[in-house]
């Protein structure tokens, strides 16, 4: 493919890509709120739609023989999650502060999904015992982020537990205005999803198939086009949620949508593909990359656990420890 045409078709894919996945969300929200779903279930199945675009060209890439590339995009997009969503959100805002219950709760999920991954993408564990190990985790978290949200708990939770478990759920609960989408027909947004998912397939479909060709035009690697260039790219929705979220102090809801994001990732662009494909890092670049994320997911899990949360000097080590990544891996 000539850079010609691999340039504008990129720029065109990520386009549609982005704006299809910011459709499919709302829709969902729509379709959700139709049949009367719970807003945990709502801000889940939202959340997905928001990290369609990382887990569609995980897959894609894979599916094509790229595994760099789709190694290179989960990892990179986690890594940058983590760095632009808690990092920059430290930085522009002050700090990040998050109660003990919530990030307990949010980084050892967060950090299970991630080690479980680890061992898949290292060869260490067979997916099929990764698949028996991360479903009760999932289903235990899901299960008691609902009980929290229930009216009368059929486990009575200690009031403070509960609370802060709620606190934990307001990036889900937020009032959401009467506006004419509310109203519609939630039919046809069902059938609008259709089209939205297509477009994030085929969006995602450009991109893979672009960036590929400008690696092999202007000797890029895999793993470069996937971790610097796919990655982060497509996070891009995910960082500027984020950082709203922590301008407005709302730090418990800043986190949830960080290290939800980041599981979801791990768990459609690496866990449920290697059930059916080998997904195993193959060079040294690619292991290195993972300890980077291992690396910054416990750099930000100790600043917000410190007393007064993630300060500017934490926010700026994250930031700082993502520039270092970047370098490596150009430097590679």
């Amino acid at each position: 493919m000539p850079v010609a045409v691999a340039v504008p078709l990129f720029i065109a894919s990520l386009t549609v890509t982005l704006a299809a996945a910011r459709l499919f969300a709302r829709r969902l929200d729509i379709v959700g709120t139709a049949l009367g779903l719970s807003e945990t279930i709502i801000g889940v199945l939202t959340a997905l739609a928001a990290d369609g675009p990382e887990v569609t060209s995980a897959v894609i890439a894979l599916a094509k023989g790229e595994h760099a590339v789709s190694a290179g995009v989960v990892v990179g997009s986690n890594v940058f999650n983590i760095a632009a969503m808690i990092g920059l959100s430290a930085l522009l805002a002050g700090s990040v502060r998050v109660s003990r219950t919530a990030l307990a709760l949010e980084g050892t999920v967060g950090a299970l999904v991630t080690l479980i991954a680890a061992g898949v993408l290292l060869d260490a564990l067979a997916p099929l015992w990764a698949a028996i190990l991360v479903v009760p985790v999932l289903a235990a978290y899901l299960a008691l982020l609902l009980e929290a949200t229930r009216t009368e708990p059929r486990r009575p939770l200690p009031r403070a537990v509960r609370r802060q478990l709620l606190d934990v759920l307001a990036t889900r609960t937020q009032p959401r205005p009467a506006h004419a989408a509310q109203h519609r027909s939630h039919r046809r947004a069902m059938l609008l999803i259709t089209g939205d998912v297509a477009l994030i397939i085929l969006g995602s479909l450009g991109m893979v198939n672009s960036a590929v060709a400008l690696g092999g035009h202007w000797g890029i690697s895999g793993t470069v086009i996937g971790v610097l260039l796919l990655g982060p790219l497509t996070s891009l929705p995910n960082a500027q949620t984020g950082i709203r979220l922590g301008l407005s102090g709302r730090g418990a809801a800043l986190v949830s949508e960080t290290f939800n994001s980041n599981t979801i990732n791990l768990v459609g662009g690496v866990l449920v593909p290697a059930l059916f494909v080998d997904v195993a890092l193959g060079s040294s670049t690619e292991k290195v990359g993972l300890l980077w994320l291992a690396g910054i997911t416990v750099a930000s899990l100790f600043g917000l656990g410190r007393g007064g949360g993630l300060n500017r000097r934490g926010g700026g080590a994250l930031v700082l420890i993502y520039a270092g990544f970047a370098v490596f891996q150009l430097s590679a």
